[in-house]
């Protein structure tokens, strides 16, 4: 077969909910993910061994999810391990928008496709929560409810696609660092933690507290964009440290992005998209 190229699409939590520290060491939790037109992109060809590239050096080792979810995937199937992977990144590392996640999900959607083997979708499922919480959410590329570790995923439809403006400082946040702390500030009070109805959804994350605690310039970020006329709601994506913002009809969502740039941080790395 030809090379193909399979794409790996970023998301936003437009709620998340934390209920419970598990026994596993995991967290409980209730979100409402949706994907993004903001994404990688992984080729995939033929080749004598497996091969794995990427754009970003710091991201091309052996531990990378694609490398990872490649050698499960050849594990499942007794095919002998012989591919070429490309990645190229759009999705910033750390950022909340689960970019590692969707590129392993989108190696094992290709790596199914390109060798034609015909794992089921719920086969890959498995496969995929055996690599990470939301690896099973990406799989999909749809809107749903993630619950559990977030590997019970349940389709759900938007009622229709919302024009986003992402924004990120230049560090990132350790998911793990966000839900150790959770349970010690999760009675913090503050307005800006309050949910935020648009249409038929609350926008609200619990993890907001822990890391605005922390990393101030975040909250301060957020407050800055509910205070813009062209914003209709903002909220940390994830662990973060993304914060995004929905825009109003007709927006130009770059101008808010360099305003935000001259008024906050010239550093800040900013995208406007939208669900899909």
């Amino acid at each position: 077969m030809q090379g193909m190229e399979e794409l790996a699409h970023a998301k936003v939590n437009l709620f998340l909910r934390v209920l419970r520290h598990r026994e596993d060491g995991f967290h409980e939790i209730e979100t409402l993910m949706a994907p993004v037109t903001l994404c990688d992109s992984l080729e995939i060809e033929s080749a004598n061994k497996v091969e794995f590239r990427c754009d970003k050096p710091a991201l091309a080792g052996e531990d990378n999810l694609v490398v990872r979810a490649t050698r499960l995937f050849f594990s499942e199937t007794n095919r002998e391990p012989k591919v070429r992977l490309t990645l190229r990144k759009k999705i910033p590392h750390g950022a909340g928008l689960g970019g590692g996640s969707s590129d392993a999900a989108a190696a094992l959607r290709g790596l199914n496709r390109f060798f034609d083997v015909g794992l089921s979708r719920e086969r890959l499922s498995i496969l995929a929560a055996q690599l990470g919480s939301d690896v099973s959410f990406f799989l999909n590329e749809t809107a749903a409810i993630c619950r559990g570790r977030g590997e019970i995923v349940t389709p759900a439809a938007l009622p229709e696609p919302l024009s986003l403006l992402v924004l990120k400082p230049e560090f990132g946040i350790p998911s793990s660092w966000a839900y150790s702390r959770w349970q010690a500030a999760r009675e913090v009070a503050g307005e800006i933690y309050r949910p935020q109805k648009f249409g038929d959804i609350a926008f609200v994350n619990d993890l907001e507290r822990p890391v605005f605690e922390k990393f101030v310039f975040l909250a301060q970020l957020k407050t800055w964009l509910l205070k813009q006329p062209e914003i209709s709601a903002a909220l940390m994506s994830g662990s973060g440290s993304t914060i995004f913002a929905v825009l109003q009809s007709n927006v130009d969502g770059d101008l808010v992005a360099q305003r935000a740039k001259s008024e906050l941080d010239s550093q800040l790395w900013s995208w406007v998209c939208k669900t899909i």
